[in-house]
């Protein structure tokens, strides 16, 4: 598997996204861990998480139970394993989704991440989305302060634009290591925050990169470009889509979720995916579907 770097920890260039695991349709939870395993056998070892990452309102840090447990099961070495996990963002159980910047709440959701992870200290904790009822650089300063004390290693953020990356990166005094934004063939829209992040050194994790559980799969059908390319090439159009994103800067780690074995295994195959400056251009001109770039 190829590396990329977050910080000063060295990763596989792609990750799992395990949100598909743990919210509405989730699988068992056998194959849950046989999809985290089928991942790390792969060569994966940056896990992405979440502590609202459930279901249902009293079940608050499910996935990251969830890879806990996936990971205490693994028959083989997980040290050089990074799990990345949020906070700031909640799902009262009704199927939305609300914010919680305030300080206070940001600094027990992320002792509280701690403990269900089973660490001492969180190995990347990202301030998952902005919320308008609180100023961005009190919430930072909370991610600052854990940062400062110890519980969590690295610092990152999520849904965030450019003026706000380079607000976070000051407040962490030059320590912003990963903005966690949604990318993908047919939400385009933070590409400038991609390049931002590459010129800064910043690793840019795309979230539903394949385009979001509902889409992943029709990805070919709703891009011809990539069809096209993934017909030439003998590979999926999924493939396709994450070379793409990977050959568009050495920041990018995209982290496709899965909620079965054979997703992720296909997805890591992009890894090796050598795509051709020609092709690169043809995707990266192909505008995104009209109706599919706003979520």
């Amino acid at each position: 598997m190829q590396q990329r770097t977050i910080g000063d920890v060295t990763v596989s260039a792609l990750g799992l996204g395990g949100m598909p695991m743990s919210i509405e349709g989730r699988p068992d939870e056998n194959r849950s861990i046989a999809t985290i395993h089928a991942a790390l056998d792969a060569g994966v070892t940056l896990i992405d998480t979440a502590d609202a990452y459930h279901r249902d309102a009293n079940e608050v840090g499910h996935n990251e139970e969830l890879i806990a447990r996936a990971l205490r099961s693994y028959g083989g070495d997980t040290s050089g394993v990074l799990v990345a996990t949020k906070g700031g963002h909640l799902r009262p159980g009704d199927g939305s989704w609300t914010k919680n910047g305030r300080p206070e709440y940001l600094r027990e959701a992320a002792k509280a991440s701690a403990a269900r992870l089973g660490v001492e200290a969180i190995g990347l904790y990202q301030f998952h989305r902005p919320d308008p009822e609180v100023p961005y650089a009190e919430s930072i300063g909370a991610i600052r302060d854990l940062l400062d004390e110890g519980v969590i290693r690295m610092a990152g953020i999520s849904n965030a634009d450019v003026a706000q990356i380079d607000e976070a990166n000051d407040i962490l005094g030059g320590r912003l290591v990963s903005v966690q934004n949604q990318f993908s063939p047919a939400f385009r829209s933070s590409l400038g925050e991609l390049q931002h992040c590459a010129d800064l050194g910043i690793a840019f994790l795309p979230w539903s990169p394949l385009g979001g559980i509902s889409r992943a799969g029709a990805v070919g059908e709703n891009h011809g470009a990539f069809q096209r390319v993934a017909d030439a090439r003998g590979v999926s159009p999924q493939q396709v889509a994450l070379a793409w994103e990977l050959a568009l800067a050495p920041v990018v780690i995209p982290i496709p979720g899965a909620s079965r074995p054979a997703s992720i295994q296909d997805s890591v195959r992009a890894v090796d995916l050598e795509l051709t400056a020609d092709e690169i251009a043809a995707l990266s001109d192909e505008a995104a579907p009209v109706g599919e770039a706003a979520q």
